[in-house]
């Protein structure tokens, strides 16, 4: 671990602060484009471009946000399974990881998993929010995992282009593409999942979709009630309705328009923009629901792009996840 510069530019001492913010540079089972692991680095380094006022959430300043130091160990582990997973993907016929390979990668992944849970459940016990940013969206397991093991129920939220319900994609257990059904099938406490935004997702994911425990806002289905006059107010009190007194709140940026993240790993045209995923965070905070942590995961940055809007656009959705997470404004 190295020195860096404080979150949001506001130095904080981690012990004292409300929300304590985990950054995990991993992402090793990404399926297309990489880059995520450099996301926490993006988003410390974009956010102090960002002004405190916020006319939704109000003037964060004097809420105590603190990032712990990003884990350079967890960084080089994310480099040497990448280069095991995109050794293993050339030699295959069938586009996944051979056993020896897979194993190796899932090895990896719960010791991530482990190093998340642990600094999750010490957060809690503070009495801190816990707010991972990632990384790949896998790295949400380790944290949902440490809560639903502390005892707690609660429903989770996930703002995402992807279900991320498929069965261990590529032959890897913890895939980024699994961290919806792990969480279903290995936590517990988890009593309901409400996906917002998805649009790019295969069968066996959309019949696991018509659970019990799952409701999912297709876009396309959203796309055509705005088209028809309905109020995005009212579509998210429907998504919030479901949800019981405590939320998890896991947010993959490509949950949003791809031109506020054309840099994040698996881009998929439609989703929110930003002033309706605001809304949504809003009407959860409004809500009276208790966060009882959060995520953002998936954001990547470009070296070619000189507004870096991924790191900027990054820093501001932690903001509003924090000003959400802290409930309503006194």
């Amino acid at each position: 671990m190295t020195d860096q510069p404080p979150l949001y530019g506001i130095p904080c001492d981690l012990d004292e602060a409300r929300i304590r913010v985990i950054p995990v540079p991993f992402d090793a089972t990404c399926s297309y484009g990489i880059g995520a692991s450099l996301g926490p680095a993006t988003i410390l380094e974009a956010s102090p471009q960002l002004d405190f006022e916020d006319r939704r959430f109000g003037n964060l300043l004097e809420t105590k946000i603190a990032m712990e130091p990003i884990d350079a160990s967890i960084a080089e582990l994310s480099a040497q399974t990448r280069r095991i997973v995109t050794s293993s993907l050339e030699a295959s016929d069938d586009e996944a990881c051979e056993p020896e390979a897979a194993a190796k990668v899932d090895a990896a992944s719960e010791i991530v998993n482990a190093f998340v849970s642990a600094r999750v459940s010490e957060a809690v016990g503070n009495g801190q929010i816990p707010a991972v940013v990632g990384g790949e969206h896998s790295v949400s397991l380790g944290a949902i995992r440490a809560l639903g093991e502390s005892g707690h129920t609660f429903g989770v939220l996930q703002v995402d282009a992807h279900m991320d319900l498929r069965r261990a994609y590529q032959n890897l257990r913890y895939s980024h593409a699994s961290v919806m059904l792990n969480m279903l099938e290995m936590v517990p406490g988890v009593e309901k999942l409400v996906q917002v935004g998805i649009r790019d997702y295969d069968t066996d994911e959309a019949r696991f979709g018509r659970g019990r425990r799952v409701d999912v806002h297709y876009w396309d289905d959203l796309a055509d009630a705005l088209d028809n006059g309905r109020a995005w107010r009212s579509l998210c009190e429907a998504m919030v309705e479901p949800l019981p007194a405590n939320v998890y709140v896991t947010f993959d940026i490509d949950g949003l328009d791809p031109t506020l993240c054309p840099n994040t790993g698996t881009p998929v045209p439609g989703g929110l923009s930003w002033d309706q995923a605001s809304l949504l965070l809003q009407m959860i905070r409004d809500s009276g629901r208790r966060v009882i942590g959060f995520d953002l995961v998936e954001v990547a940055p470009s070296a070619s792009d000189a507004t870096r809007i991924d790191g900027i656009i990054g820093a501001r959705v932690l903001y509003r996840l924090c000003g959400m997470a802290l409930g309503p404004r006194r």
